[in-house]
């Protein structure tokens, strides 16, 4: 793949004869397509992976998928305009690297981290047709996104990975507790942790969230 609507770094698979897997992953605030394009050596060896660069950016090397402001009450209120423009941007990408790399949704999967994981999870509560599962590390659910969302019944064979820091001085716990609340109400298998860390993927999460990713069948 050459061109998409958004800038990514890939991976092939490394597992000859397999069939193969989509992985996506998407950066966080102030990041690029680097960041958690380092992980991708601990992928699944049958997983395509594509790291994505969001569109909006911040300055040198450094990028959002919508920008936000927070209250001193910590409320957080994000650019809604720019918020459905980057969902849109990726609905595109992923669905014309589904095309290229002849990669069905139902073996595909959106990972992210902090605002990369709100774009994995409102893309797999808004659009569960196109993907297989969500794999989301320290993250929110998005409020304006609660009334997007599909019918319950479309969710039926879907997964989630949602991960979160107990010590998380960025996002904090309660909003993984609240993710959680939410989707548990949906027919989707939840795979829900907490991890003594911060705002970071640890060594134990990540071992823990591949070997979630390598059983999704």
């Amino acid at each position: 793949m050459t061109n998409l609507p958004l800038e990514f770094l890939q991976r092939e698979p490394a597992a000859p004869g397999a069939e193969p897997w989509l992985l996506v992953l998407m950066h966080g605030v102030g990041s690029n397509e680097q960041d958690l394009f380092g992980l991708a050596a601990y992928v699944p060896a049958h997983f395509h992976v594509l790291s994505l660069r969001a569109p909006y950016p911040m300055g040198v090397q450094a990028h959002a998928w919508f920008q936000f402001t927070v209250d001193t009450n910590g409320t957080r209120h994000i650019n809604v305009a720019q918020e459905r423009a980057a969902r849109e941007q990726l609905e595109r990408t992923v669905a014309q690297a589904q095309n290229e790399l002849g990669i069905a949704p139902e073996r595909t999967v959106l990972g992210g981290f902090s605002q990369g994981g709100i774009m994995a999870l409102s893309t797999l509560l808004t659009r569960p047709a196109t993907l297989r599962a969500a794999m989301v590390w320290h993250s929110r659910l998005l409020p304006e996104v609660r009334s997007l969302q599909a019918p319950a019944e479309q969710f039926a064979g879907k997964s989630l990975w949602i991960s979160h820091g107990t010590y998380d001085n960025v996002i904090p716990l309660t909003s993984a507790h609240a993710m959680r609340d939410h989707v548990q109400a949906l027919p989707l298998a939840l795979e829900y942790r907490e991890y003594a860390s911060a705002h970071e993927i640890r060594p134990d999460e990540l071992q823990a969230s591949m070997a979630w990713l390598d059983g999704l069948r």
